[in-house]
């Protein structure tokens, strides 16, 4: 389902400005849905696949066929008018979608190019050895600061030949270990791998730059998107530290696909529930502090309150009766 789609050049906002309502969804579908879409080929083999799925269920398929299919349900779901259009002859539609996502990716690794940079070390302390602003290849394996974030768990970082042969390239780096910038204070527990998973500063800094304000990292958001929209700017920032020029889905040096998809896998783990509907709750109350139900409690002696009493003295009444 990858593609490439950042030929998009970075300073055409043109996905900002088009009245096409299908470049503007590609945006938000990309965002907050999932971010390595090759339209095209999606749609085509989500189709086809609706009529085989007459004849036998979507659990006989294997398991990247059913992922494939479930990002292909959520896209026609949140437009219902696609299939529509698509059927009508209508195919320049599905390069709206693309242009959309392509181009939000471009203006959010646009900026945060720049931005990160005063996220990786401790607020009022220096990056010794500057970074460029502008370009990216001193960074990732490549610097001090980008590097340490960047090390795999399970890697020593300040191990003299760990770091040259991450440098030299001759210690490949699979997707799936991840980035160790991914837990909070960049500490991992091999006895507790959940522990601090995906709620690093860093990644609260890159969602609310990316789906709020510039001015916001300081300050609590007062906007919001729903869905995998923390995933896209855990992307966007793990981009961002490296030192490649241009983002590729299909690039295996980075393996940038593997490491979106690996990190999908595990949130959708039947058997990871419980602790991922703790991450984002987690999520919730650390970006929209004032949005989380725990933190609004009823007045004394409002109509809610009334209401709500009547409401349990009823029930009890009827459990005594019982």
């Amino acid at each position: 389902m990858s593609s490439d789609e950042n030929s998009h050049s970075q300073g055409d906002p043109s996905h900002k400005t088009s009245s096409n309502p299908l470049v503007l969804h590609g945006q938000h579908f990309g965002q907050t849905v999932f971010a390595l879409c090759n339209y095209p080929s999606l749609l085509t083999a989500g189709i086809l696949r609706l009529e085989e799925l007459q004849d036998s269920p979507i659990e006989d398929y294997p398991a990247d066929v059913q992922r494939e299919h479930k990002v292909f349900i959520e896209l026609i779901d949140s437009y219902p008018d696609l299939i529509d259009c698509l059927t009508k002859g209508k195919e320049e539609d599905v390069i709206h979608l693309g242009k959309g996502t392509s181009g939000a990716r471009g203006d959010d690794t646009k900026t945060l190019k720049s931005a990160v940079l005063d996220w990786i070390v401790p607020r009022g302390q220096a990056v010794i050895l500057p970074l460029s602003h502008n370009i990216k290849s001193d960074r990732g394996f490549n610097h001090e600061a980008t590097g340490a974030l960047l090390c795999p768990t399970g890697l020593d970082w300040s191990n003299p030949e760990t770091k040259q042969n991450l440098k030299s390239g001759e210690l490949a780096v699979q997707g799936d270990q991840w980035p160790i910038f991914l837990y909070a204070e960049s500490h991992y527990n091999v006895e507790d791998p959940w522990k601090g998973l995906l709620k690093s500063d860093i990644l609260i800094f890159g969602f609310k730059h990316v789906f709020t304000s510039l001015s916001s990292v300081d300050k609590e958001p007062k906007a919001t998107r729903s869905g995998n929209a923390y995933l896209h700017s855990m992307k966007s920032v793990w981009f961002a530290l490296s030192s490649s020029s241009v983002f590729s889905c299909t690039d295996t040096v980075t393996d940038s696909e593997n490491f979106y998809h690996s990190i999908l896998d595990l949130l959708d783990d039947p058997d990871e529930t419980e602790e991922v509907t703790d991450l984002l709750m987690w999520w919730t109350r650390c970006v929209f502090p004032n949005s989380s139900s725990s933190q609004h409690c009823i007045s004394k002696d409002s109509a809610l309150s009334k209401i709500r009493a009547r409401h349990a003295a009823l029930q009890e009444l009827v459990a005594v009766s019982n």
